[in-house]
């Protein structure tokens, strides 16, 4: 089964996003903040964690200030464990498109979406496509 990653402080969305996952037979790992996200990578980088996510689904803002969605993203990129992993980055905030092409950039992210997030079978589509692309980047 594959896993997906998402790591996501709005309570709801969360929820939604973790039963996208169950109804595509997806496993989740998944984290409030970007703390317990990166604490999970160190994990994985030690050996200690063996379920490896195809896709991290960031929100960008996250409560900790210090320990953002981009930071997240940026730090599973130079992962030599986790660095193949497809990463789309999600806001509720508009950003113009220097701001959106600069985080990507910091970031590595693969894909930057905007909340409210698509439709299931849309949003699927995407994220599926996404990992897709990554895989054949490798």
């Amino acid at each position: 089964m594959p896993t997906w990653m998402v790591v996501e402080d709005e309570q709801d969305l969360y929820d939604m996003i973790l039963a996208m996952y169950d109804m595509l037979g997806i496993g989740g790992v998944a984290f409030a903040t970007g703390i317990d996200a990166m604490d999970w990578i160190k994990d994985v980088e030690r050996g200690k964690e063996d379920d490896l996510p195809e896709l991290a689904l960031v929100d960008i803002r996250l409560p900790d200030e210090e320990i953002d969605g981009v930071h997240v993203a940026s730090r599973l990129r130079e992962s030599k464990v986790l660095g193949n992993t497809a990463i789309c980055l999600m806001t509720a905030f508009k950003f113009s498109p220097d701001d959106e092409a600069e985080i990507i950039s910091e970031s590595g992210a693969d894909l930057l979406l905007y909340k409210p997030l698509p439709r299931f079978n849309e949003l699927e589509k995407i994220l599926r496509d996404l990992v897709k692309k990554r895989r054949k980047s490798q």
